[in-house]
């Protein structure tokens, strides 16, 4: 099977490779430096300022919403791509963590998008979906939880409870990525409407929860492997009483999973070309780095130990692309449903495999590895936390074995 670049795309990948070398990669020392200034002006979740002008440039340049086709009253997108056609674009976005929002194509943003776009009522599009789709404010998905095994989406306890014309919700989440934000302003968020109905998958719904309303409260922000992650914040948050009125329900009671299937199968494609961009760059940084140290009198890169983690590294990295290429074609020609096991085996081959090529890079730095001066760190606990996030690898390497073994039981 071939993965040949259709023109269109050809030419969205060359425009974003461009706008990566002459936007991008030029301003990583200033936003560090404007992530400084916000923290000590006491705004650490405040949009950056130069994030203004990017987004407008990319706007400009037809690099908006490429994740999604163009819906009505958006003028910026490109035709739409599928899931095959987005999946390079979304990789060279992946190079660095940050910079898939100034391309309105950062998670869980997109995610939340495709659920409006797909399942929202023209109300509930018009009020979140049309402004989410210009950039002008950001939105988070509410569904873990810390007091039961997340893992088993059934187990959720947030209560979203009828009374009258308002569901009133009950419950505590947490690591909800981008609620932090100070331009997030709505939640997607999964509860339980109906905790006794026979059919476990049946009890669980999605609803839209403004930030402001009252009853919402943010403990505190929660760290990834100690290191807490501004402007988007992963924070704890509970829901005391928080009452919405019932039209802001999505789809209908009881379709929560329904939903989420809908909302993760090209959730977890872009997780992991996402991941594979930043893998790339890491071998990219590791290469440089061994072509120029010397150890025992000998240059690191003609050392066997660093040749063989060299071409392992490039093994692992195709291996992954062409897994995730595989799944999105299967995605595109006969949908997630599916295509449910090729997405399983991108989400559980793709972090353990560029996590190990981070980890090799993080070691030819040495010290500076394992410090501030590079990006291995925040790329290290961007791997490492996707085998966890939507879904464990426990749970894909068991619906995996569930559908090899279904022929011979």
């Amino acid at each position: 099977m071939e993965f040949e670049f259709s023109p269109k795309v050809v030419e969205l990948r060359e425009r974003l490779l461009k706008f990566m070398d002459d936007h991008v990669y030029p301003n990583e020392q200033r936003r560090e430096e404007e992530l400084a200034a916000n923290a000590k002006a006491g705004r650490p979740y405040a949009e950056l300022p130069m994030m203004a002008g990017l987004k407008a440039k990319a706007r400009e340049q037809g690099l908006w919403n490429l994740f999604l086709p163009p819906h009505p009253g958006d003028t910026h997108a490109p035709t739409g791509l599928t899931n095959v056609e987005y999946a390079p674009l979304c990789e060279i976005m992946g190079r660095r963590y940050w910079c898939a929002e100034i391309f309105n194509c950062s998670a869980p943003d997109t995610g939340n998008m495709e659920v409006l776009a797909r399942y929202g009522t023209p109300a509930q599009q018009a009020r979140w979906l049309t402004p989410l789709l210009a950039g002008e404010i950001r939105s988070s998905f509410a569904m873990t939880e810390p007091e039961v095994a997340s893992s088993d989406a059934t187990n959720i306890q947030c209560s979203i409870r009828r009374e009258g014309d308002e569901y009133v919700i009950n419950g505590r989440k947490w690591y909800i990525t981008g609620a932090m934000n100070e331009r997030c302003e709505i939640f997607v968020l999964m509860g339980k409407t109906d905790p006794d109905h026979a059919d476990r998958h049946k009890q669980q719904s999605m609803i839209l929860v403004p930030k402001d309303t009252p009853g919402i409260t943010i403990v505190r922000d929660m760290a990834l492997l100690g290191v807490y992650d501004p402007p988007f914040g992963h924070p704890e948050i509970v829901f005391e009483n928080v009452r919405v009125p019932v039209s802001n329900i999505l789809l209908g009671e009881g379709r929560g999973f329904e939903i989420a299937q809908g909302r993760l199968g090209p959730g977890r494609i872009h997780h992991c070309m996402r991941a594979i961009g930043m893998a790339e760059a890491a071998l990219e940084m590791m290469c440089r780095r061994l072509a120029s140290r010397t150890a025992f009198r000998k240059l690191l890169a003609d050392q066997g130990v660093w040749r063989e983690r060299i071409a392992e590294s490039r093994m692992l990295i195709d291996q992954s692309r062409w897994m995730v290429l595989n799944a999105a074609h299967r995605m595109d020609t006969v949908g997630n449903k599916v295509a449910a096991k090729e997405i399983a085996m991108i989400k559980v081959l793709t972090p353990n495999n560029c996590v190990k090529v981070i980890d090799w890079a993080m070691q030819a730095f040495g010290a500076m590895g394992l410090s501030q001066d590079t990006l291995l760190t925040s790329f290290y606990a961007y791997e490492r936390h996707l085998r966890v996030a939507d879904g464990p690898d426990e749970v894909h390497r068991n619906a995996i074995a569930k559908q090899e073994l279904a022929a011979y039981l």
